[in-house]
């Protein structure tokens, strides 16, 4: 039998909306890579939950507000920049729009959402189902290429630093620290001004967070 073939207002609707999406596109700073699956239902819940609109949104994150309106619709997926503007902007963590919002209290190792920041010397992975928790835990693999990679949260929070591989060196309140594979650390999230890896070769550390910060 002959394949159906789709009528030419049902191709032309497709076409126009692909064009819009690429037009808006153009006025977001977004470029390779792409974070993992982006929920835009979720982006849509918490704005309106923090009572924004679009215009207001685009206002704290420099993104255009037909963009914005692309990513809701998931027509459009955004860049790692764009989420982590997007994220700030709704005072959430970065994890926090992703797709993964799983209640199963077991992740598998090849089924962890993995992001890959820019350009490429800093891999974390997270190793709880979601962040509808108040406890966040991930493990870095930063190359010491990346230099400092601390990042102040918006809210208070408590974390603790376990070392598994490489060394680290990790500022608190203008006080060096360094640790071997074994060690770990303990601080108030406004307390450091640098977490570093050491040498030449990458480290591996996980990180324990509450409230979430990622």
């Amino acid at each position: 039998m002959p394949t159906a073939q789709p009528s030419r207002a049902a191709r032309a609707a497709k076409s126009s909306k692909r064009i819009a999406a690429q037009k808006a596109a153009t006025h977001a700073p977004d470029s390779a890579p792409q974070p993992p699956g982006v929920a835009g239902a979720r982006i849509r819940e918490r704005r309106q939950e923090l009572h924004l609109n679009l215009q207001e949104l685009a206002a704290r994150t420099g993104l255009t507000a037909s963009f914005l309106s692309l990513i809701e619709r998931d027509i459009s997926d955004p860049s790692l920049e764009s989420l982590r503007r997007i994220a700030e902007a709704l005072e959430v963590p970065f994890f926090y729009f992703t797709q993964s919002n799983s209640e199963n209290p077991v992740v598998r190792r090849d089924e962890r959402l993995k992001i890959t920041f820019p350009p490429g010397d800093i891999t974390v992975e997270l190793l709880v189902p979601n962040l509808r928790r108040r406890l966040e835990v991930f493990i870095s693999r930063p190359h010491p290429s990346a230099g400092n990679i601390a990042r102040t949260p918006q809210h208070d929070s408590e974390e603790c630093i376990y070392l598994m591989e490489g060394r680290l060196r990790v500022r608190l309140n203008g006080a060096d620290y360094v640790l071997e594979p074994g060690d770990s650390i303990y601080f108030h999230g406004s307390a450091v001004q640098e977490i570093c890896a050491l040498g030449k070769r990458e480290a591996a550390f996980i990180s324990i967070v509450t409230p979430p910060v990622l």
